[in-house]
């Protein structure tokens, strides 16, 4: 390998297949808050995923992959946060979790409507840590935590910034994964 790859680790509930995707999608544009708890509960039975949430201590960081303020206003919730918030609570974490650490500075094309390499050139640039407070991820290790993983674009890029700050470890906890990106 020429180069580190930007996550350690990537761990995954289910497959975004039937019914899951009926499910997630309900959550993600239905406003369905509701689902977080039943997903974080599924999340934590998920081999590894428990042990992440174990590995971390007091100055390590849980955080949501971030939306865009325009994503944000039309979806009226980040399901991610959601998600990462109820991780770091059901999991006992001593860890932080963070809506403002990693932040979303582009607004981009839904990935869903891209193929591969459309996606990698979409979310290019999308993602920063706050300029200020990137002393706070040096030495770090971070669980970055998204909703569905098709072609990895917007993980690794934000994954990509999180080491740029100084996290030297990086899982990523999804809900769902697509077989194929």
């Amino acid at each position: 390998m020429r180069q580190r790859p930007p996550l350690d680790s990537t761990l995954a509930a289910v497959p975004y297949a039937y019914p899951w995707s009926t499910l997630i999608t309900r959550y993600k544009f239905g406003e369905q808050h509701g689902w977080a708890a039943f997903f974080t509960a599924l999340l934590l039975k998920t081999p590894g995923v428990r042990q992440a949430f174990d590995g971390l201590d007091a100055a390590d960081w849980v955080l949501p992959l971030p939306l865009s303020a325009e994503r944000l206003q039309t979806r009226g919730f980040n399901q991610a946060w959601e998600l990462a918030s109820a991780l770091a609570r059901q999991s006992r974490t001593h860890a932080k979790a963070d809506t403002r650490l990693l932040l979303r500075v582009k607004h981009t094309r839904p990935q869903s409507q891209l193929k591969r390499a459309a996606r990698l050139a979409n979310v290019k640039g999308a993602f920063l840590v706050d300029p200020l407070r990137t002393a706070e991820l040096q030495g770090r290790r971070v669980v970055l935590v998204d909703d569905v993983m098709t072609s990895g674009a917007s993980l690794f890029t934000a994954a990509e910034a999180l080491r740029e700050a100084g996290a030297t470890h990086i899982t990523a906890v999804v809900l769902a994964r697509t077989a194929s990106a």
